[in-house]
């Protein structure tokens, strides 16, 4: 990835809010607009704060990035989530992380309020089907001992919009494929400039790649990570004109708990640079059967070396620990 030295402001959207040239725009009733704009959600609504895992770290902030896609032709469930990661903003404010996890790993999902559904081992996206927004907060934080400070719930059908107001984005395709979806677009491998909706339709496939939904949430990061490339060069931050179109695009295709104020939050983003935001992924060993289920089997050590670094705000001396040398002498990243 090219390494840049513009300022921007990393979002609730893994960096997709974003502020440029060293001037916070977000402010004042511009910020109040955008921040209207935000649909709202009982997050952490009946989850008992004697239950939930401390923020034992004063001024690291944790965000669940929760992705669904309402016109996926793939999915089988409205209510189930696609994408779920977790944001974390070193205390410092100089790095942040975003934690991918499988939507199929094998966890356990407490008992949802209405007592019909959980207390049992299932995948993690089934907390979302179950019992909304609390009960995957609840499993998210059950899983990794992390506490969530604020949730962001990221429509990314809606986001084509998004992609369409920064005039298209190039995505890194790995190999040429052919969507299963129509229009049955080709995808030729190498780095393509792709619009709102073929980018949506790219990495949105899984089959025909031997990872399956390891590939689709690889391409899932590898699209917003492109999206904040864009955005940072094309001019964006610095039109106002351009810079409006792609806030307003962003804000109505999120929804976040009833606590996030928009201008606070960049506020505390606004020192970050594009190449201060690490992508991982959570650990695991692998697919395995679980209840006739094919599931992603977490790696419970490392899993839990990781995330005790989010809770300690440690992942950058985590990430130096188990970094791996590379043939070339450098060190390759999870």
């Amino acid at each position: 990835m090219q390494r840049r030295s513009r300022r921007v402001l990393i979002g609730v959207l893994a960096a997709l809010l974003l502020l440029g040239g060293g001037a916070l725009v977000a402010v004042g009733a511009y910020g109040r607009s955008l921040d209207g704009n935000l649909a709202r959600t009982e997050a952490f609504a009946g989850l008992p704060a004697s239950a939930r895992p401390t923020q034992s770290v004063t001024g690291a902030m944790n965000v669940l990035l929760l992705g669904s896609d309402s016109r996926d032709p793939d999915k089988t469930a409205d209510s189930r989530t696609d994408t779920i990661m977790l944001l974390h903003l070193d205390a410092d404010h100089q790095k942040a992380e975003v934690i991918s996890i499988p939507r199929d790993t094998w966890v356990y999902v407490p008992k949802s309020a209405d007592g019909r559904h959980g207390d049992t081992m299932a995948k993690i996206n089934s907390a979302y089907a179950w019992g909304g927004t609390p009960l995957t907060v609840q499993t998210v934080e059950g899983f990794t001992g992390v506490h969530v400070d604020h949730v962001a719930i990221v429509d990314f059908a809606g986001f084509a919009q998004v992609v369409n107001a920064l005039g298209g984005v190039d995505l890194k395709i790995e190999k040429t494929i052919t969507s299963i979806h129509p229009p049955y677009r080709t995808f030729e491998k190498g780095t393509r400039h792709l619009d709102g909706a073929a980018a949506l339709d790219y990495v949105r496939q899984r089959y025909q790649f031997s990872d399956g939904d390891f590939s689709r949430e690889r391409h899932q990061r590898e699209f917003l990570q492109a999206l904040l490339d864009r955005a940072a060069g094309i001019g964006t931050l610095s039109n106002p004109v351009k810079l409006n179109a792609f806030l307003q695009a962003v804000t109505k295709s999120v929804t976040v708990d009833e606590d996030f104020d928009l201008i606070n939050v960049a506020l505390e983003l606004r020192d970050l640079r594009s190449d201060d935001l690490t992508f991982l992924g959570s650990p695991s060993a692998g697919t395995g059967m679980k209840s006739g289920q094919s599931v992603v089997l977490p790696d419970t050590a490392k899993a839990k070396a990781l995330y005790q670094a989010v809770a300690d705000d440690a992942v950058q001396q985590y990430l130096t620990d188990t970094a791996t040398p590379t043939p070339t002498g450098g060190t390759a990243q999870h």
